[in-house]
């Protein structure tokens, strides 16, 4: 799949596996592991649509079993909401052409090897931009 091993980087792998199944259905990557003072932004994709330019960012969770949190599910928390927040709106001031697109938010929960499970993708509908 890729040349990072799940065993030494799991979220980098994550990442990896994540971003070739967005490539494989149209997604074109604008940056991966974007950062500014506030935080980080996994994955930030692109893609021409009917209605115009989607923009797609990608918060990628990498658990090896379902535990306490659900896949990753409870580390995406208030606080962590509030941190993508502002560092997607210090994107937005570095990107302002990103204004003409619709953004929309996905959590993408990635289990880790030896299990078999799909990656979950999970809209985060308070972070839509039309």
């Amino acid at each position: 799949m890729c040349a990072v091993d799940a065993k030494s980087d799991p979220g980098r792998w994550a990442e990896l596996r994540a971003l070739n199944l967005l490539k494989r259905r149209g997604w074109r990557c604008l940056a991966e592991r974007w950062s500014c003072r506030y935080g980080e932004l996994d994955l930030m994709m692109v893609k021409s649509g009917r209605s115009g330019l989607r923009l797609l960012l990608v918060e990628v969770k990498a658990r090896r079993r379902c535990g306490l949190d659900g896949w990753g599910m409870r580390a995406f928390a208030r606080s962590k909401r509030r941190r993508l927040a502002r560092t997607l709106a210090c994107w937005q001031s570095c990107h302002p052409w990103c204004d003409q697109g619709h953004l929309e938010v996905v959590l993408a929960l990635v289990p880790l090897p030896p299990s078999s499970r799909t990656v979950r993708w999970i809209r985060v509908p308070e972070f839509r931009i039309s």
